[in-house]
Protein backbone atom coordinates (compact mmCIF):
# COMPACT_ATOMS: atom_id res chain seq x y z
CA UNK A 1 0.00 0.00 0.00
CA UNK A 2 1.16 3.49 -0.54
CA UNK A 3 1.13 5.77 2.47
CA UNK A 4 1.94 9.70 3.06
CA UNK A 5 3.50 10.59 5.43
CA UNK A 6 3.59 14.09 7.45
CA UNK A 7 5.79 16.55 5.60
CA UNK A 8 7.78 18.73 7.37
CA UNK A 9 10.20 20.33 5.28
CA UNK A 10 9.87 21.84 2.20
CA UNK A 11 11.95 19.25 0.50
CA UNK A 12 10.21 16.39 1.76
CA UNK A 13 7.08 17.74 0.54
CA UNK A 14 8.20 18.31 -2.85
CA UNK A 15 9.50 14.14 -2.93
CA UNK A 16 5.74 13.64 -1.33
CA UNK A 17 4.48 15.00 -4.42
CA UNK A 18 6.96 13.54 -6.89
CA UNK A 19 6.45 10.36 -5.32
CA UNK A 20 2.35 10.50 -5.35
CA UNK A 21 3.02 11.92 -9.24
CA UNK A 22 5.29 8.69 -10.19
CA UNK A 23 3.06 6.38 -8.56
CA UNK A 24 0.31 7.77 -10.18
CA UNK A 25 1.92 7.55 -13.58
CA UNK A 26 3.17 4.18 -13.33
CA UNK A 27 2.12 0.84 -15.49
CA UNK A 28 -0.51 -0.20 -12.48
CA UNK A 29 -1.31 3.63 -11.28
CA UNK A 30 -4.45 5.29 -12.32
CA UNK A 31 -5.56 4.55 -15.79
CA UNK A 32 -6.72 8.47 -16.31
CA UNK A 33 -3.08 9.92 -14.79
CA UNK A 34 -1.51 7.81 -17.25
CA UNK A 35 -3.58 8.71 -20.00
CA UNK A 36 -3.14 12.44 -19.62
CA UNK A 37 -0.55 14.59 -22.09
CA UNK A 38 1.40 17.58 -21.85
CA UNK A 39 -1.36 18.76 -24.79
CA UNK A 40 -4.42 17.34 -22.62
CA UNK A 41 -3.24 19.22 -19.50
CA UNK A 42 -3.39 22.66 -21.20
CA UNK A 43 -6.51 23.52 -20.60
CA UNK A 44 -6.26 22.26 -16.86
CA UNK A 45 -3.12 24.41 -16.73
CA UNK A 46 -4.86 27.60 -17.61
CA UNK A 47 -7.97 26.89 -15.46
CA UNK A 48 -6.19 25.99 -12.43
CA UNK A 49 -4.47 29.43 -12.73
CA UNK A 50 -7.70 31.53 -13.15
CA UNK A 51 -8.99 29.59 -10.05
CA UNK A 52 -5.74 30.88 -8.21
CA UNK A 53 -6.20 33.98 -9.00
CA UNK A 54 -9.60 34.38 -8.22
CA UNK A 55 -8.88 32.62 -4.45
CA UNK A 56 -5.98 35.58 -4.47
CA UNK A 57 -8.82 38.01 -5.21
CA UNK A 58 -10.99 36.71 -2.24
CA UNK A 59 -8.07 36.54 0.19
CA UNK A 60 -8.88 33.75 1.13
CA UNK A 61 -5.84 31.71 2.42
CA UNK A 62 -7.29 28.41 2.59
CA UNK A 63 -8.63 28.68 -0.70
CA UNK A 64 -5.26 30.15 -1.95
CA UNK A 65 -3.32 27.33 -0.11
CA UNK A 66 -5.91 24.79 -2.26
CA UNK A 67 -4.70 26.56 -5.61
CA UNK A 68 -1.71 26.65 -5.54
CA UNK A 69 -1.10 23.05 -4.55
CA UNK A 70 -3.27 22.09 -7.78
CA UNK A 71 -0.77 24.28 -9.97
CA UNK A 72 2.05 22.51 -7.99
CA UNK A 73 0.61 19.23 -8.98
CA UNK A 74 -0.21 19.76 -12.78
CA UNK A 75 3.63 22.02 -13.22
CA UNK A 76 5.28 18.05 -11.09
CA UNK A 77 3.37 16.56 -13.64
CA UNK A 78 3.65 17.85 -17.01
CA UNK A 79 7.59 18.02 -15.91
CA UNK A 80 7.29 14.12 -14.64
CA UNK A 81 5.56 13.34 -18.52
CA UNK A 82 9.24 14.69 -19.92
CA UNK A 83 11.02 12.78 -17.61
CA UNK A 84 9.38 9.52 -18.65
CA UNK A 85 10.37 10.60 -21.84
CA UNK A 86 14.16 10.80 -21.53
CA UNK A 87 13.84 14.40 -22.46
CA UNK A 88 14.48 16.07 -19.05
CA UNK A 89 14.05 15.69 -15.72
CA UNK A 90 11.81 17.03 -12.84
CA UNK A 91 14.94 18.62 -10.97
CA UNK A 92 16.20 20.14 -14.06
CA UNK A 93 13.18 21.88 -14.29
CA UNK A 94 13.69 23.16 -10.82
CA UNK A 95 17.75 23.61 -11.52
CA UNK A 96 17.19 25.61 -14.50
CA UNK A 97 14.75 28.06 -12.47
CA UNK A 98 17.19 28.38 -9.78
CA UNK A 99 20.38 29.02 -11.95
CA UNK A 100 18.29 32.07 -14.61
CA UNK A 101 16.96 33.59 -10.89
CA UNK A 102 19.78 33.47 -9.91
CA UNK A 103 22.35 34.77 -13.23
CA UNK A 104 19.21 37.05 -13.69
CA UNK A 105 19.12 39.25 -10.41
CA UNK A 106 23.16 39.90 -9.96
CA UNK A 107 22.02 42.84 -7.54
CA UNK A 108 21.11 40.51 -5.05
CA UNK A 109 23.60 37.74 -5.75
CA UNK A 110 26.42 39.35 -7.22
CA UNK A 111 27.87 42.96 -6.64
CA UNK A 112 25.92 44.83 -9.35
CA UNK A 113 23.83 48.30 -7.84
CA UNK A 114 21.21 49.02 -8.97
CA UNK A 115 18.54 52.29 -8.13
CA UNK A 116 14.83 50.86 -8.97
CA UNK A 117 12.97 48.27 -10.38
CA UNK A 118 13.43 50.16 -13.67
CA UNK A 119 17.18 49.10 -13.90
CA UNK A 120 16.21 45.64 -13.08
CA UNK A 121 14.27 45.26 -16.15
CA UNK A 122 17.03 46.85 -17.76
CA UNK A 123 19.53 44.29 -16.66
CA UNK A 124 17.07 41.60 -17.44
CA UNK A 125 16.96 42.52 -20.97
CA UNK A 126 20.35 42.59 -21.30
CA UNK A 127 21.16 39.24 -19.35
CA UNK A 128 19.18 37.78 -21.70
CA UNK A 129 21.09 38.76 -24.95
CA UNK A 130 24.87 38.95 -23.55
CA UNK A 131 24.47 36.10 -20.93
CA UNK A 132 22.06 33.84 -22.35
CA UNK A 133 22.65 34.22 -26.04
CA UNK A 134 19.07 35.11 -26.49
CA UNK A 135 19.06 37.28 -30.50
CA UNK A 136 18.37 40.26 -29.88
CA UNK A 137 14.54 41.05 -30.87
CA UNK A 138 13.27 43.09 -34.04
CA UNK A 139 11.01 45.23 -32.10
CA UNK A 140 10.94 45.23 -27.87
CA UNK A 141 6.97 43.90 -28.27
CA UNK A 142 8.19 40.77 -29.87
CA UNK A 143 9.01 39.55 -26.47
CA UNK A 144 5.20 39.72 -25.83
CA UNK A 145 4.30 36.04 -26.47
CA UNK A 146 1.59 35.78 -29.58
CA UNK A 147 0.03 32.67 -27.71
CA UNK A 148 -1.65 34.59 -24.74
CA UNK A 149 -5.09 35.33 -24.31
CA UNK A 150 -5.82 38.88 -26.50
CA UNK A 151 -7.02 41.05 -23.13
CA UNK A 152 -3.91 39.92 -21.16
CA UNK A 153 -1.51 40.42 -24.56
CA UNK A 154 -3.20 43.81 -24.94
CA UNK A 155 -2.05 44.60 -21.06
CA UNK A 156 1.53 43.34 -22.16
CA UNK A 157 2.21 44.81 -25.40
CA UNK A 158 0.94 48.33 -23.76
CA UNK A 159 3.41 47.82 -20.70
CA UNK A 160 6.29 47.11 -22.92
CA UNK A 161 5.56 50.33 -24.91
CA UNK A 162 5.61 52.23 -21.85
CA UNK A 163 8.59 51.11 -20.55
CA UNK A 164 10.23 52.88 -23.33
CA UNK A 165 8.31 56.18 -22.91
CA UNK A 166 5.54 55.69 -25.22
CA UNK A 167 2.76 56.43 -22.57
CA UNK A 168 -0.04 58.81 -22.17
CA UNK A 169 1.16 61.75 -19.36
CA UNK A 170 -2.59 61.22 -17.02
CA UNK A 171 -5.87 59.42 -17.05
CA UNK A 172 -7.48 62.27 -18.88
CA UNK A 173 -6.05 61.79 -22.33
CA UNK A 174 -7.52 57.96 -22.07
CA UNK A 175 -10.53 58.80 -20.63
CA UNK A 176 -11.10 61.52 -23.48
CA UNK A 177 -10.14 58.63 -26.04
CA UNK A 178 -12.13 56.21 -24.73
CA UNK A 179 -15.09 58.71 -25.61
CA UNK A 180 -13.60 59.35 -28.76
CA UNK A 181 -13.37 55.68 -29.75
CA UNK A 182 -16.86 54.99 -28.27
CA UNK A 183 -18.25 57.93 -30.41
CA UNK A 184 -16.58 55.99 -33.41
CA UNK A 185 -18.45 52.82 -32.32
CA UNK A 186 -21.93 55.11 -32.45
CA UNK A 187 -20.91 56.07 -36.26
CA UNK A 188 -20.21 52.49 -37.18
CA UNK A 189 -23.23 51.18 -35.42
CA UNK A 190 -25.69 53.76 -36.72
CA UNK A 191 -24.45 53.88 -40.45
CA UNK A 192 -27.49 53.23 -42.97
CA UNK A 193 -25.59 49.88 -43.97
CA UNK A 194 -23.23 48.21 -41.51
CA UNK A 195 -19.89 47.58 -42.05
CA UNK A 196 -19.41 44.42 -39.73
CA UNK A 197 -15.19 44.14 -40.55
CA UNK A 198 -15.32 48.34 -39.32
CA UNK A 199 -17.49 47.95 -36.87
CA UNK A 200 -15.07 45.19 -35.07
CA UNK A 201 -12.16 47.61 -35.70
CA UNK A 202 -13.96 50.08 -34.30
CA UNK A 203 -14.97 47.83 -30.87
CA UNK A 204 -11.36 46.39 -30.77
CA UNK A 205 -9.89 50.06 -30.35
CA UNK A 206 -12.85 50.38 -27.64
CA UNK A 207 -11.46 47.60 -25.64
CA UNK A 208 -8.01 48.18 -26.28
CA UNK A 209 -8.11 51.74 -24.92
CA UNK A 210 -10.12 51.09 -21.47
CA UNK A 211 -7.26 48.13 -21.30
CA UNK A 212 -4.64 51.12 -21.62
CA UNK A 213 -6.41 52.76 -18.68
CA UNK A 214 -6.89 49.92 -16.54
CA UNK A 215 -2.91 49.75 -16.87
CA UNK A 216 -2.20 53.32 -16.40
CA UNK A 217 -3.98 52.99 -12.95
CA UNK A 218 -2.53 49.58 -12.39
CA UNK A 219 -5.45 47.47 -12.32
CA UNK A 220 -5.16 43.86 -13.95
CA UNK A 221 -7.50 44.32 -16.93
CA UNK A 222 -7.88 40.47 -16.66
CA UNK A 223 -8.58 40.36 -13.00
CA UNK A 224 -10.63 43.49 -12.74
CA UNK A 225 -13.64 41.42 -15.72
CA UNK A 226 -13.22 38.62 -13.91
CA UNK A 227 -14.63 40.29 -10.50
CA UNK A 228 -17.12 42.23 -13.18
CA UNK A 229 -18.05 38.45 -14.00
CA UNK A 230 -18.47 36.98 -10.76
CA UNK A 231 -20.72 40.14 -9.60
CA UNK A 232 -22.96 39.57 -12.66
CA UNK A 233 -23.44 35.81 -11.80
CA UNK A 234 -24.32 36.75 -8.23
CA UNK A 235 -26.71 39.20 -8.87
CA UNK A 236 -28.20 37.12 -12.11
CA UNK A 237 -28.48 34.04 -9.59
CA UNK A 238 -30.28 36.59 -7.26
CA UNK A 239 -32.90 37.64 -10.37
CA UNK A 240 -33.45 33.75 -11.06
CA UNK A 241 -34.13 33.23 -7.44
CA UNK A 242 -36.57 35.92 -6.72
CA UNK A 243 -38.42 35.39 -10.30
CA UNK A 244 -38.68 31.89 -9.12
CA UNK A 245 -40.45 32.81 -5.91
CA UNK A 246 -42.78 35.07 -7.65
CA UNK A 247 -43.64 32.40 -10.24
CA UNK A 248 -42.14 34.31 -12.69
CA UNK A 249 -40.64 33.28 -16.17
CA UNK A 250 -37.30 34.33 -17.23
CA UNK A 251 -38.01 36.16 -20.34
CA UNK A 252 -37.84 39.56 -21.89
CA UNK A 253 -41.65 40.20 -20.98
CA UNK A 254 -40.94 40.17 -17.88
CA UNK A 255 -37.72 42.50 -18.15
CA UNK A 256 -38.74 45.16 -16.03
CA UNK A 257 -39.64 42.88 -13.08
CA UNK A 258 -35.96 41.57 -13.46
CA UNK A 259 -34.49 45.17 -13.84
CA UNK A 260 -36.19 45.93 -10.20
CA UNK A 261 -34.67 43.01 -8.47
CA UNK A 262 -31.26 43.69 -10.23
CA UNK A 263 -31.10 46.82 -8.18
CA UNK A 264 -32.16 44.56 -5.09
CA UNK A 265 -29.50 42.75 -5.47
CA UNK A 266 -27.08 45.03 -5.78
CA UNK A 267 -28.32 47.16 -2.55
CA UNK A 268 -27.81 43.62 -0.97
CA UNK A 269 -23.90 43.38 -1.55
Amino acid sequence: MFFITLMKTESDAFKGLYDIVARLRAPDGCPWDREQTPSTMRGDLIEETYECIEAIDEQKPEHIKEELGDIFLLVTMISYMHEQEGLFSVSEVLETISEKLVRRHPHVFGDVKVNDSGEVLQNWAKIKVEQEGRAPKDSALDDVSKSLPPLDRAYKLQKKAARLGFDWDAPDGILDKIQEELGEVRDEFGAERIDRPALEAELGDLLFTVINLCRFLNVEPSIALQRANTKFVTRFKYIEKKMKETAREMKKEHRAVMETFWEEAKREE
